[in-house]
């Protein structure tokens, strides 16, 4: 694993989290007030997690985990970024919601935590930045009890392929959906919730096909429940997409040209 591609992000995140943290994106006033984080495909298909033990994987500074928390989730967040976490400690302690963060690498977890748990979670542009998806599903497999279950809530790796210049008005196929063993290099510089905001640090990310994401939970026995695909996003992915009343965004006129995000749910047998 080439950690310079890995070390570089991080450096990015650390720019990011103090950009995001005042973004109208992330509202993090608005989460101070109680306001709801998680998506409303999540609340749906994550069910009842009262009591339940929760590990959110590339948890940011913490919204979602701290979301989860106030359903009744026992949460342990992960993240690379010591800002981050440093924040979502203190939006814990500030909140008075109970949850534990680990600063680490997801790769070295198992040097910081030894535990299982009923449901591992994760959602909404986390894929692109892990080099080895074999290795995350491992991962996955080794924190999940028998009988849990996994849950992600994404952004669809077909949109990817397409061009989201400011200019564009239709969709223009420009790269790649299949894996490549190098990552692609992101350098211009804006942030992606304020870009009124500039960043210093390039990106590395890596692009992973939805055969790779499912052969990878299959492979470590994990047993898929379902797999959804929906023709609109959370955010404007493209800059010709429409937003609607119930805040989604959508293709102009009503077309469902490509799927745009995806939530996969598997779980781990019990041992007999």
């Amino acid at each position: 694993m080439n950690h310079k591609y890995l070390d570089t992000n991080k450096a990015l995140w650390e720019e990011l989290t103090e950009i995001n943290i005042g973004s109208a994106m992330y509202d993090l006033e608005g989460f101070k007030q109680g306001a709801e984080t998680l998506d409303p495909i999540e609340l749906a298909e994550l069910g009842d997690i009262k009591g339940k033990s929760i590990l959110h994987l590339q948890c940011q500074f913490g919204q979602d985990a701290i979301s989860l928390a106030r359903k009744g989730a026992q949460v342990t967040g992960v993240d690379f970024s010591e800002k981050a976490i440093a924040l979502a400690k203190g939006l814990s302690s500030e909140q008075k919601v109970p949850a534990e963060f680990i600063c680490c690498n997801i790769y070295d977890l198992p040097q910081h935590l030894d535990k299982k748990f009923d449901t591992v979670f994760t959602s909404g542009g986390v894929l692109c930045w892990l080099p080895d998806l074999t290795k995350w599903a491992q991962l996955i497999n080794q924190y999940l009890k028998p009988g849990g279950f996994f849950y992600i809530r994404e952004f669809h790796p077909v949109s990817t392929v397409f061009s989201n210049d400011s200019e564009d008005t239709g969709l223009k196929a420009r790269y790649s959906y299949f894996h490549q063993d190098q990552p692609l290099m992101w350098d211009d510089g804006y942030a992606y919730a304020d870009h009124s905001k500039k960043t210093h640090n390039p990106s590395f990310e890596w692009q992973h096909p939805l055969a790779d994401v499912v052969s990878s939970l299959l492979t470590v026995g994990l047993k898929i429940e379902f797999l959804h695909e929906f023709p609109y996003c959370s955010y404007d992915c493209f800059p010709f997409l429409e937003k609607g009343a119930d805040g989604r965004w959508r293709f102009p006129g009503g077309n469902d040209l490509i799927p745009l995000m995806f939530s996969l749910k598997a779980f781990k047998p019990v041992e007999k």
